[in-house]
């Protein structure tokens, strides 16, 4: 197993790279395949969110082709195996390898468990513990399996991450405290109108963040809010849990002429408010100052938008500020969760070897039976011939034994003769090789 992850997030890269190596749900699974596809893969996942896009995989057979125990050749092998993954990500997205080089990370075997931890603890999230997250990672990984692409390597992975996420939740106050990105967006808007509850409020996208965009308005006591989405059932239903109202998204231009904040996040590739729509909107105004606020990425708003004046464009970068104000409160929390993080690394560690164990008693009980069923059958054959049947025992037991100890046995007189003592000590330990005749 080798486990191995690549990817870029809102620390390494700005949000026109993010935008450009998301992954929408309707092209994650031909990408899924593409990369299944390569040399060596034998799992995949790929998690893209707002703020980041990141492939796991596992190289089961990485290094085997030399000598597995060669440490050397194995990291050569990873690294080979991350640039041609960079490789492909930079074709599939139509991008320079260079470009996209200087904003990748990666992390190799448990090093890789450690950072899904913290991504679905919410601890590498632009917005400390936030709560979405998890749930992304969790549809990532059904998208993986729904498609056959996962086995025991990231199964273990992710499911390990999704017990310590739900440990850290239930353990620690990491998220007690109001902090997403869309309490971020409502906060910003208090900061630039004095009184929230006479606006009227735009939403665009019927999806969880724009829900809890929603209910944060409701709670400051915004009224009038309009949700608009490509499927009018779904904004019906939306706007229904908030007294609001349902459009479709070719209703944006009419209700832009009212909104005096509007807030955006869809999946959709390419822009859906475009630079006239908001000069058209605002002439109507007659110039009312308009503040508008893009979570998406892709980016939903045109950014040349902010050229507009009166019109007050700020993306979900923009917005860090808000949230590195709302975090402090969740630092100490942030700690016990690594804690709890490095607890549970350290039960997946036990696991993998447990597993590895198992592996190695099966593969010495089949060697085993295989010897048993050899001498069996010669056994057999011999009572046939009218052989004795207490020589014939004693040809079966003494053949069985032989065969048993020989390869140990030839193991043992090498590491003797290299003073591996070590390897002596732990035969005695793993046969109960005592002073005292064991029976």
């Amino acid at each position: 197993m080798a486990l191995l992850l690549v990817g870029v997030n809102h620390r390494t890269a700005n949000i026109a790279l993010r935008e450009k190596v998301a992954f929408p749900p309707e092209i994650v699974g031909e990408a899924l395949n593409q990369v299944f596809a390569l040399v060596a893969v034998n799992e995949v996942v790929i998690v893209s969110t707002c703020n980041r896009t990141e492939l796991y995989l596992d190289f089961s057979d990485v290094g085997r082709e030399e000598k597995p125990d060669n440490e050397l050749s194995v990291n050569r092998a990873l690294i080979d195996q991350q640039q041609a993954i960079v490789a492909w990500l930079a074709k599939y997205k139509q991008l320079e390898v260079e470009e996209l080089r200087r904003s990748t990370y990666f992390f190799s075997n448990q090093e890789v468990v450690r950072h899904l931890m913290k991504v679905s603890c919410g601890l590498d999230s632009m917005v400390l513990g936030e709560p979405q997250i998890l749930g992304q990672v969790k549809s990532a990984f059904a998208v993986s399996k729904d498609l056959n692409l996962v086995g025991s390597a990231l199964s273990h992975a992710f499911h390990g991450a999704f017990s310590i996420a739900k440990e850290v939740r239930t353990e620690t106050a990491i998220g007690e405290n109001p902090v997403s990105v869309a309490y971020a967006a409502v906060s910003l808007s208090e900061r630039i109108f004095s009184n929230l509850a006479s606006l009227k409020v735009l939403l665009i996208g019927a999806g969880r963040t724009i829900e809890l965009v929603a209910q944060h308005l409701a709670e400051k006591g915004v009224s009038r809010i309009v949700v608009a989405n490509r499927t009018l059932d779904n904004a019906l239903e939306l706007a229904a849990k908030f007294d609001a109202h349902g459009v479709l998204l070719s209703d944006i231009a009419e209700q832009l002429v009212e909104a005096d904040i509007v807030v955006s996040s869809t999946n959709s590739q390419l822009p859906l408010l475009g630079k006239g729509a908001v000069e058209r909107a605002l002439k109507q105004r007659k110039h009312k100052p308009m503040l508008l606020i893009d979570l998406a990425v892709p980016r939903d708003i045109e950014v040349e938008v902010g050229d507009i004046a009166d019109a007050y464009l700020y993306s979900i970068d923009d917005i860090s500020e808000v949230i590195e104000d709302n975090v402090k409160s969740r630092a100490e929390a942030a700690a016990q969760a690594e804690s709890i993080i490095e607890r549970g690394i350290e039960g997946y560690l036990k696991q993998i070897l447990s597993l590895n164990a198992v592996t190695t008693l099966r593969a010495y009980r089949d060697k085993a039976d295989t010897i048993r069923d050899h001498e069996l059958q010669r056994a057999l054959k011999l009572l046939e011939k009218g052989e004795p049947a207490d020589a014939v025992l004693k040809t079966l037991a003494r053949g069985i034994t032989n065969k048993l100890t020989h390869a140990p046995s030839v193991k043992m007189k090498k590491a003797s003769s290299e003073g591996r003592d070590e390897l002596l000590a732990l035969t005695q330990e793993l046969f109960d090789l005592g002073e005292e005749d064991p029976l």
